[in-house]
């Protein structure tokens, strides 16, 4: 994927996970682009940890990899600040 997609697919999984996990109100639009890219690299790594394949395009599988590593991510960061 290029660097827009990127963008445009770690915004709208930032989004969603964000509604998720309930912290919209505290993340913006740059906070839910970084929590969407790093989210999909956390859930690729997930993946390849059980045997399956990581994030591989713009598709439905690939937005719920990502979205389960952007709820890791954001779980990570809500323990870590308690």
């Amino acid at each position: 994927m290029g660097i827009i997609l990127w963008i445009i697919f770690g915004a709208l999984v930032g989004w969603i996970a964000s509604l998720i996990m309930k912290t919209d109100a505290e993340q913006g639009a740059l906070l839910n682009i970084l929590v969407g890219v790093v989210g999909a690299v956390i859930g690729g790594w997930l993946m390849s940890v059980i045997g399956e394949s990581g994030v591989e395009g713009f598709n439905l599988y690939s937005f719920l990899v990502a979205l389960l590593g952007a709820c890791v991510l954001i779980a990570i960061v809500r323990a870590l600040r308690r």
